[in-house]
């Protein structure tokens, strides 16, 4: 089923994934548009809202459009990184049959991050590694909570 979602970012992160998105609409810039960005083909609902196949997938539409809008990287050079991953996908041989399409967001999302300095390598991973091991520590059925992780050198 299609999960509508907003762009409301949580980037501690939520129940679905790092970057948990509540269900919703896109936010509009000030003039009612979605600023300056180039959205493409998103796949829209009878409602006129994005559809995705997964709550997560809303999740990193939404973390892209909010880090570009806050000046972290253009959406030209967004659209580049995404190309990129799509081709270097297709060279790897995925099939394309756009049920992988989100998996390639996600990869350009995270590439611009790190390249940013907005995550490192190492934080990512620990971070996908949390939520691994919240995921298999849930029981079937309830949801996954990551625990909340504790710097020890601050106070």
């Amino acid at each position: 089923m299609p999960v509508r979602a907003k762009a409301d970012l949580q980037l501690s992160g939520g129940a679905n994934g790092p970057g948990d998105v509540p269900p919703g609409d896109i936010p509009p810039g000030d003039d009612g548009a979605l600023g300056d960005t180039s959205l493409g083909d998103i796949p829209l609902g009878d409602d006129g809202a994005p559809v995705f196949a997964a709550p997560w997938e809303a999740s990193a539409f939404a973390l892209a459009v909010r880090l570009s809008g806050e000046g972290h990287f253009t959406w030209s050079e967004w659209a580049a990184t995404l190309s990129e991953e799509i081709r270097a996908a297709q060279r790897e041989g995925d099939p394309d049959r756009g049920d992988t399409y989100y998996r390639h967001w996600l990869r350009a999302l995270e590439r611009l991050c790190r390249q940013r300095g907005l995550v490192s390598r190492e934080e990512a991973t620990g971070r996908k590694d949390a939520w691994r091991r919240a995921y298999l520590d849930t029981p079937h059925g309830k949801p996954v909570e990551l625990v909340p992780h504790h710097n020890h050198n601050t106070p």
